[in-house]
């Protein structure tokens, strides 16, 4: 199975409805007052033309199998700080194939090409696998309930 990464844009309502789905499903309890509705009308915010904010999408044979965003600020209490990767989602069937890998090297990518020179991002869990591409932990907090490690990678 062969599958790319593509930018997803704000008239795909089927990409922007699944991405948000699975962001939603996955991430969604860190936002209780946020409904699907809101969070769907913001992934479509960011599905920008190029820059921040952007959403990449991996599809295989048409269908998506994993996303990750370029956003401006994707934690609150460092509202200063950013871009950010985030919401990086890869279907579990897809999982270990490379294709988180090869979604934050494009979200640093378009970052690099919009003049950014630094992203951060946060995790609870996955702190080995950025640590492999690049990013350097500098902090853990706890963030909406669950202990997180900030990381950053200079572009």
């Amino acid at each position: 199975m062969d599958w790319k990464n593509s930018r997803l844009d704000r008239a795909d309502t089927l990409g922007i409805e699944t991405v948000s789905r699975w962001t939603f499903d996955a991430w969604g309890g860190l936002h209780p007052h946020t409904t699907f509705d809101e969070w769907r009308d913001d992934t479509r915010e960011d599905c920008g033309a190029r820059g921040v904010p952007s959403v990449f999408v991996a599809m295989n044979d048409g269908e998506p199998i994993a996303t990750a965003s370029l956003t401006l600020s994707d934690m609150s209490t460092r509202a200063a700080m950013g871009p950010w990767l985030a919401s990086v989602f890869v279907l579990p069937a897809w999982r270990g194939r490379g294709i988180a890998s090869a979604l934050a090297a494009a979200v640093e990518t378009e970052a690099r090409e919009a003049g950014c020179r630094r992203l951060y991002l946060y995790t609870p869990d996955q702190v080995a696998l950025y640590a492999r591409l690049g990013w350097v932990p500098f902090e853990s907090v706890i963030y909406r309930g669950e202990r997180v490690t900030l990381m950053h990678r200079d572009l």
